[in-house]
């Protein structure tokens, strides 16, 4: 069995995370606002997938083999460029 782990950055009173349906309780905490950080779309053949991540003033990433991989890169680019 595995463990997921999820990163909850706290700043000025107010708490930042990647949205998990895990973490959904967080969200009655307060005002909640919720926003459209990329989007992982899977290439014209379906033979890839990207992580756009334009809507966080990031690049665009992939391709990917799995749309799994692309989600695992969007995260920790999210991680390392946007929650700190």
């Amino acid at each position: 069995m595995s463990v997921k782990t999820h990163k909850i950055f706290i700043s000025n009173g107010q708490l930042r995370f990647i949205h998990d349906d895990a973490l959904r309780p967080l969200l009655a905490l307060g005002n909640a606002r919720v926003c459209r950080a990329s989007h992982v779309e899977p290439s014209q053949d379906g033979s890839s997938w990207s992580a756009d991540m334009v809507p966080s003033g990031g690049p665009l990433l992939g391709p990917f083999p799995t749309k799994q991989k692309a989600l695992d890169s969007e995260v920790e680019w999210l991680n390392a460029n946007k929650l700190r």
